[in-house]
């Protein structure tokens, strides 16, 4: 649910300068999507260890197999949505219709986009789908997850150790070398900046496997770190301490029990992909329709109705596009196989 969350968050984030008044004029806070970023990162980190860390640090899963099965579950779904906005971009070039803002579509820009390299310092990938720029340093994190989980699974305290201080230097090399703080690289630094973020999530997955805490203690700081995450956002970013906290949450989400399972809650947390891929293209589409007609002179009512109205459309179209292409793709290229699960994971979870 804490990823569906997040990424219904980041939609609001990129329609954020679409509304009528932009949101950020309201508070600060709807300016700071770095922050979903980097949860959706750590999250991420947390997830895949969860599921594959016992297995990948024991030799009980190929590292081909696992690599394929990863690579597998974001080409697929990237290629087809990439694919569609460029042919809209050229289909409305051929019907002269130029884009609200043409330098988003810069068609040099798009090879490094559609080969996901764009976060290791390959030219390109500016614009277009540009969220895409996490998917291309989580792929490196991806890949490097069966050799962090056989270095560290079995050390519960020490990866956690390791982990803050990774990210309290990769903090300081940055704001010294690069003139940003770790958490706010640019796209072409994408995986110096995903990585130690990564690694939070590794660690909160291996302190929940490995240490075991009463869910009422779990809760009460999971509680807390919200709490303390709420208070500080209303006063300023504190971009390291959210982090931290951010981590917490989603420890103490995963440390409590599930008392009842909901199909309705593992399906919006799985739909969450769908809607970090297809949102901002939903965006580009929706309002450049409604900016043709020249929404601008219209009353401020309805132009909040045009906003509110593609916040749905984002959200029916990732369910659309998660129900309708990329569950079926899924189920064809990268079905279940029977394993051993970690401890506490169900061996028939879905692909994450």
């Amino acid at each position: 649910m804490l990823r569906f969350a997040a990424g219904s968050l980041i939609i609001l984030y990129h329609f954020r300068e679409a509304a009528p008044l932009p949101l950020g004029q309201i508070h600060p806070v709807f300016d700071r999507g770095f922050l979903l970023t980097n949860f959706f990162i750590i999250d991420s980190g947390y997830v895949l260890a969860r599921i594959y860390g016992e297995r990948l640090a024991s030799g009980g899963i190929d590292v081909g197999a696992y690599a394929r099965q990863r690579l597998l579950r974001v080409f697929p779904a990237h290629l087809a949505v990439i694919a569609g906005l460029a042919a809209l971009v050229a289909a409305a070039a051929l019907a002269g219709v130029r884009p609200s803002n043409p330098q988003w579509f810069d068609w040099s820009q798009l090879p490094a986009q559609v080969l996901l390299v764009q976060a290791y310092g390959v030219p390109g990938g500016v614009g277009w789908n540009a969220p895409t720029w996490t998917l291309s340093a989580l792929i490196g994190c991806y890949l490097l997850l069966p050799w962090i989980c056989r270095a560290l699974w079995s050390r519960p305290r020490a990866t956690a150790a390791i982990a803050i201080t990774l990210l309290l230097a990769a903090d300081v090399a940055s704001r010294v070398w690069l003139g940003d703080p770790v958490y706010r690289l640019p796209l072409r630094f994408g995986f110096l900046r995903a990585l130690p973020l990564f690694l939070l999530g590794v660690a909160a997955a291996v302190v929940g496997a490995r240490v075991y805490v009463r869910p009422s203690v779990a809760g009460a700081l999971g509680l807390g770190a919200f709490g303390a995450l709420a208070l500080g956002q209303a006063v300023g970013p504190f971009g390291l301490a959210s982090l931290l906290l951010m981590t917490i949450i989603i420890w103490a989400a995963g440390a409590l029990p599930v008392v009842r399972s909901s199909r309705l809650i593992e399906h919006l947390g799985l739909m969450s992909f769908a809607m970090f891929l297809t949102n901002e293209v939903a965006r580009i589409v929706w309002f450049g329709v409604f900016d043709a007609v020249g929404q601008s002179d219209w009353s401020i009512g309805m132009r909040w109705g045009v906003w509110a109205a593609g916040l749905a459309a984002a959200f029916m179209g990732a369910a659309a596009f998660r129900y309708g292409f990329d569950r079926p793709v899924q189920a064809r290229l990268n079905p279940p196989r029977p394993a051993t699960p970690a401890p506490g994971v169900s061996a028939d979870r879905p692909v994450a």
